[in-house]
Formats: structure tokens, C-alpha cells, sequence
């Protein structure tokens, strides 16, 4: 099975919300340390139109499978959080994950 997860930024495209994936907060996971303190939300979207928009913090917009990711700024995602995505499309049943 080929799965690719979109790592979109948020205003590439026009989206709907599906399914609310997770909630984790990030002293809890292998980010560096922070001033603040956060919570994460993931939250599956469908994309329904639009076109991909460059910005200062975007140089492009790709699908990436799950063996072939690109460098991660960790300070924003980990590695072991963009792997419990994909877990979400192997099993669509899969409950939401909440810390």
C-alpha cells in the first residue's frame, strides 16, 4: 500500500476538516525546549480546490511517504509524530490520541 501524507502549511489550499487526530502537549515529546508552554492539535483535512501559495516560511508544497521525509524542524514536528499520522491512514478507526 502506498500512502503519502501531504505536508501542506496551513493557507496552501481552500480545506475541510474531517476527523480531530490528536492533541499533545510538547513538554511531553522530543521537542526543544520552548519559552511557552503549548499544545498541538492535529486535525485531518481534505483538500478541496486552490492552488499551492509560496510564502516566507513555505519554499514548496509536496506529498512525502513515510520512508522518504524531508528534514524536520522539530521544533514544530518530530519525526515520531509525523509517523502516528500515517498510523491515522493505515487505520482510518484509529481513536484520537490525547496526552
Amino acid at each position: 500500500m502506498d500512502l503519502k501524507l501531504p505536508l501542506l502549511p496551513a493557507g496552501v489550499a481552500p480545506f475541510r476538516p474531517v476527523k480531530l487526530l490528536a492533541v499533545l502537549d510538547m513538554n511531553k515529546h522530543a521537542h526543544p525546549p520552548q519559552p511557552y508552554h503549548y499544545y498541538k492539535l492535529f486535525i485531518q483535512c481534505e483538500i478541496v480546490g486552490g492552488q499551492e501559495t509560496l510564502g516566507l516560511e513555505t519554499k514548496g508544497v509536496h506529498f512525502y511517504d513515510q520512508t522518504h521525509l524531508p528534514e524536520l524542524s522539530v521544533g514544530r514536528n518530530t519525526e515520531a509524530q509525523i509517523k502516528m499520522l500515517f498510523e491515522f491512514l493505515q487505520n482510518p478507526d484509529k481513536e484520537a490520541i490525547f496526552d
